[in-house]
């Protein structure tokens, strides 16, 4: 299980502050296929969760490991309950009191390893209660939807098609989710207009965060240029700090 605790104060305050980055600069998706099937659910979800004490995030960092800013994962999707509604930068455990209640992967071909090993682990020993997969081109899950429910601490297979958390039907719709009440049997729409509004977000949000990581990478080599320069004037006896 990974310890989800903040560390203690003693050894944090050992430490230099600690940078929790929003962004690894890569895309939200590969795909437009796949980009389109997150913001639609995205979308419907918060609509389906508005006025309540709940959060759908895509695509932003989830860190579980106070201290550790490596210890980060980024969902294309998670549903978290019980915190207050609203935006963030990135997601942090131990500061929310909360892990997601349902994560979800919009899987291919180039990450199945990953979705089904990696990710699927670390989803199982955070405790998250339920994690789907959606392979919406059905390239290595051939009935493109596929859910884990957590048992016993340990991933079963969902087989009949529900989510417990969501308390919604899943079912497949070409290359979208589907999603219906179970209450009323309602499906969740989502509008052309938010879903505009969203993408347009996406996209902008995309674009800064490769100008910051491009601004980061700049000064980074900037960085190691003049430790370079520092080291070979030492070399050759002379004090850097004194020129």
């Amino acid at each position: 299980m990974t310890s989800l605790l903040p560390l203690p104060q003693t050894t944090l305050s050992q430490r230099t502050e600690v940078v929790y980055p929003s962004s690894d600069g890569e895309p939200l998706a590969e795909t437009s296929v796949h980009i389109d099937a997150i913001i639609h659910a995205v979308v419907a979800l918060r609509n389906y969760l508005e006025g309540q004490q709940a959060i759908v995030l895509a695509d932003q960092f989830l860190y579980y490991v106070q201290g550790f800013p490596k210890f980060r994962v980024a969902p294309d999707i998670m549903v978290v309950f019980n915190v207050p509604p609203g935006a963030r930068d990135n997601y942090k455990v131990w500061e929310e009191g909360q892990v997601p209640a349902v994560i979800f992967e919009m899987t291919s071909a180039g990450t199945q390893e990953r979705d089904e090993g990696t990710k699927k682990d670390l989803y199982e020993s955070l405790d998250i209660p339920e994690y789907w997969q959606f392979d919406p081109k059905g390239e290595w899950i051939p009935e493109k939807l596929r859910g884990y429910r957590l048992q016993a601490g340990l991933y079963v297979p969902i087989t009949d098609g529900r989510s417990d958390p969501l308390k919604l039907r899943l079912t497949v719709e070409e290359s979208l989710i589907g999603f219906y009440r179970e209450d009323t049997g309602e499906k969740l729409l989502a509008s052309d207009e938010l879903i505009q509004a969203l993408r347009q977000e996406t996209l902008a949000r995309q674009e800064a965060e490769a100008l910051l990581e491009q601004e980061r990478e700049r000064a980074e080599r900037e960085r190691s240029r003049a430790d370079r320069l520092a080291a070979k004037l030492r070399e050759l006896g002379e004090d850097p700090d004194r020129l």
